[in-house]
């Protein structure tokens, strides 16, 4: 679905985009994270057709992005700041996006109208706080029935119930379309129960992509403990950090958990004990290895 290679975009002598690779498969869900100023947002935006790459190439669906209509019709984009026509309501927004998207669904509109029902049709959006405002972001997004939507910190100033249902309704539109999503978000707790892909990047660059599920099985936390309150060299483990409490230690591995834990066992350990990594775990380390290793 999206294709990004040797992406370079500069801001006279700052380099936001500095040859970023990307890989997007069909029908997923892409987690983009980084630290401030890593480049999301300016991937996000030429992904979009919003802003030209100086160099490198941005394909969707096997084409270029800039300035082409035929592509950007399949694209949804929901950028972190908001901005809607002043005076424009969601009715007279409903018609403004049936005329650029060529797949909106008016069915689709009025089901998804039953979750955003405390969105007055005929106000005009402006005067609307802000979560109403991302709301109706998300409403006419997905009733666009786009093959790829891109969301730039998405569900911000959503209360938790509506943002269980509106990640219900994209995730609903990928399991029933193929509907690919790429979404960027400080708020990795969330990314974790939706993505299957995950891509880090760091100063321009993203640094590491794989299956969440991947990063997963091949990064192991444990905590060891010894008879000397030592810990053994252990050679045969890629211990990217240690920390000590107590007699406890706690290890971030590379390798599988079964893996890990036969090699210790291998030293006599008092206790072991494999522990359930999250994404702002990993995502913490793998970073941190890009920047030590």
């Amino acid at each position: 679905m999206i294709e990004v290679s040797n992406l370079i975009k500069k801001y006279d002598d700052f380099t936001a985009l500095d040859e970023t690779c990307m890989h997007v498969k069909t029908g997923t869900v892409y987690g983009l994270v980084g630290l401030n100023g890593a480049g999301k947002t300016t991937l996000i935006r030429h992904l979009a057709g919003v802003l030209k790459q100086d160099a490198g190439q941005v394909k969707v669906m096997g084409e270029d992005v800039w300035e082409n209509v035929s592509v950007k019709r399949h694209i949804a984009y929901i950028p972190d700041e908001l901005y809607f026509y002043p005076k424009a309501t969601v009715r007279e927004l409903q018609k403004f996006y049936k005329g650029m998207y060529p797949d909106f669904s008016d069915e689709k509109f009025q089901q998804l109208q039953e979750i955003f029902s405390e969105i007055p049709l005929k106000k005009p959006i402006r005067r609307m706080s802000k979560g109403m405002q991302k709301q109706v972001a998300f409403w006419m997004a997905i009733s666009c029935c786009p093959k790829l939507l891109l969301l730039d910190e998405p569900v911000d100033g959503l209360d938790p119930l509506i943002r269980k249902k509106v990640w219900g309704s994209v995730l609903a539109e990928v399991m029933d379309r193929q509907m690919t999503v790429l979404v960027s978000s400080h708020n990795l707790r969330e990314l974790e129960d939706v993505c299957d892909h995950v891509g880090i990047m760091r100063q321009g660059k993203v640094v590491l992509e794989d299956s969440l599920e991947s990063l997963q099985q091949n990064t192991c936390k444990l905590q060891v403990s010894f008879a000397d309150e030592q810990l053994p060299e252990m050679k045969e483990l890629e211990i990217k950090n240690c920390e000590k409490e107590g007699r406890l230690f706690t290890l971030i591995v590379s390798a599988p958990c079964e893996e890990a834990m036969d090699i210790v066992r291998l030293y006599k350990p008092e206790f072991v004990n494999p522990l359930q990594m999250n994404l702002e775990e990993l995502f913490i380390y793998e970073l941190e290895e890009k920047i030590h290793g």
